[in-house]
């Protein structure tokens, strides 16, 4: 999902940029090295070597670029919780997110780094919430889908909630504690939360959440 490498300086004639995820990792490099707030637009599609017009057809603003093809993680996300549809509803739930977490070890670093930056950043934080949603509609659906409830009833929206609060909690202690492990904080955040509300609140056999 992210790495730390070295920006690439422009190249001659057309760009060889290739992905939105590309960009996002030059832009955070360059984030890291400068700040977020000192670096311009044109200062990213320079070190890309795109012009300006070519990064808008990627990111609507420099806000967007730490987040890389957030959408594209979203639909993996959803494809994830749908492969689950035959284990018990909190553990596919888990299960998904751990996977959605989950990068390879030679990247950590670099997504350590972008979650620094998305966490900690001011302008950043206030521009997340869209994001979240996003994120949050994900299980949402899916717990409506599992409980035969609409999207907006409160059990899959407290679910997709309180999910959240497990992933930022996990990912606050992790960027503050090099020692730490990120899907083992997940992990344990999980076991305490299907042990505490799964027996009542998130039991799939509830007749009054099944379709008539």
């Amino acid at each position: 999902m992210a790495e730390s490498s070295a920006p690439r300086g422009p190249g001659r004639g057309r760009a060889k940029l290739t992905s939105k995820e590309e960009l996002a990792r030059i832009g955070l490099a360059l984030f890291i090295a400068r700040g977020f707030d000192d670096l311009t637009i044109d200062e990213i599609a320079h070190a890309a070597g795109i012009g300006r017009r070519t990064f808008f057809r990627y990111f609507s603003s420099k806000n967007d670029v730490p987040w890389g093809d957030f959408e594209e993680l979203l639909r993996s996300f959803r494809a994830g919780l749908a492969r689950l549809d035959d284990v018990p509803m909190l553990e596919a739930i888990h299960l998904a997110v751990r996977e959605f977490n989950d990068v390879p070890a030679d990247e950590r670093e670099g997504h350590r780094d972008r979650m620094r930056i998305l966490l900690t950043t001011p302008e950043l934080v206030a521009n997340s919430a869209i994001r979240y949603a996003a994120w949050r509609e994900v299980i949402a659906e899916f717990v409506s889908h599992r409980l035969g409830v609409t999207d907006s009833s409160p059990v899959p929206q407290a679910v997709a909630w309180a999910c959240l609060g497990i992933s930022l909690a996990a990912y606050e202690q992790w960027i503050d504690d090099e020692s730490a492990d990120l899907l083992e904080l997940i992990d344990e955040s999980f076991r305490a939360f299907g042990a505490i509300f799964a027996p009542n609140v998130l039991a799939e056999e509830h007749p009054e959440a099944r379709p008539q």
